[in-house]
């Protein structure tokens, strides 16, 4: 089909219209988009299965850093905190996280080696009571400590052991309830404090330690919530448990013991992953954790002492022991003797 002479020009036109038309919309859109309110930014965050129950401060500490800053906070347990390394480890770089929240001093030199983590500045470090900091390179940085502990049952008719080596008596046969040094940080602890009391004895008395020990948990939660079951009168745990119990029940019920030889302490560490392509953010969520108002959660969440001087103890905590000896324990080779520790409590040999 011809068309007429004219209409070739007017065809021409129209189509340069609807082009022109097209690019208007189409930057109207782009400006509409750059308008619009950005995605808000997601923290992603590896810590241990308590941090983030019903009971922890995951909950607290996430809205009351969101109504701060805006920064959306998501929290990924990976189990224990042995297992929480563990995870970190397998994943190297890819790590879809942010931050780690829950190593502790017996698992910090296997982590500072993987090369993971990040030095950070932090507007509060002068709030951290000095004796935590044992990484002078800010990769990890403290929130809590505590002292371990053996929690006793004073109803259960048991009479409570004075020491370490009193759990080896026969008269506690299958009546500890203890952590998997590899998957657990208070498991490792438990070996970092015989490891300071025994010296190279320590695999002996673990050894002797194997009839009292009723089971071998995978994390703190289990280990305690049988415990609590009335399943066994003693459990590994921190001098700071019985806090809980005032707290939450009025009851003094559940004793930590105070053995005379002293005892292993736990301080617990955060730190961001040099990966992280919100470092920035995380860094904010660190210095976040180490002041007055999150630290003021910790205590009646995670039941440990607050890293920050300037936080006030609870009522609750006046039946925690005062009189506890800490002693300097460190586990003497962080690769081999977790396995070994656990294969002599498994071993039917001994």
């Amino acid at each position: 089909m011809l068309f007429p002479s004219n209409a070739a020009p007017r065809r021409r036109g129209a189509l340069a219209s609807m082009v022109i038309s097209s690019l208007i919309l189409l930057g109207a859109g782009l400006a509409l988009a750059s308008c619009s309110p950005k995605e808000p930014q997601v923290l992603q965050i590896w810590t241990y299965d308590s941090f983030v129950s019903e009971w922890g401060p995951g909950s607290s500490l996430s809205k009351l850093f969101e109504d701060k800053s805006g920064i959306k906070v998501n929290f990924v347990s990976k189990g224990d905190g042995g297992a929480l390394l563990a995870a970190l480890i397998s994943a190297g770089k890819e790590a879809e996280a942010d931050l780690v929240v829950g190593l502790d001093n017996n698992s910090m030199a296997k982590a500072l080696d993987t090369g993971l983590f990040a030095s950070v500045k932090l507007a509060n470090k002068e709030k951290i009571r000095p004796d935590l900091l044992i990484d002078p390179s800010l990769r990890l940085v403290p929130y809590d400590f505590g002292d371990f502990a053996i929690i006793w049952d004073s109803e259960s008719g048991v009479r409570a052991p004075a020491s370490l080596e009193d759990l080896t008596d026969p008269y506690y046969a299958k009546r500890l309830i203890i952590m998997d040094p590899r998957s657990s940080t208070p498991g490792l602890g438990l070996l970092a404090w015989t490891q300071a009391v025994y010296g190279q004895e320590w695999k002996e008395y673990w050894r002797r330690l194997r009839p009292s020990v009723l089971t071998m948990t995978p994390g703190w939660d289990t280990g305690y919530g049988i415990f609590t079951k009335g399943e066994a009168p003693l459990v590994l745990s921190y001098s700071t448990s019985p806090a809980y119990h005032k707290a939450y029940e009025d009851s003094e019920r559940y004793k930590a013991l105070v053995f005379a030889e002293g005892h292993a302490a736990q301080i617990e560490l955060a730190g961001v992953l040099a990966a992280s392509k919100r470092k920035k953010e995380a860094e904010k969520f660190l210095d976040f954790l180490i002041s007055a108002e999150a630290q003021a959660l910790l205590p009646e969440t995670q039941w440990m002492y607050p890293a920050n001087v300037e936080t006030v103890l609870p009522e609750s905590f006046s039946v925690v022991p005062q009189d506890i000896r800490t002693i300097p324990a460190e586990i003497a080779d962080p690769d081999g003797d977790p396995e070994l520790a656990a294969e002599i409590l498994t071993s039917a040999a001994g």
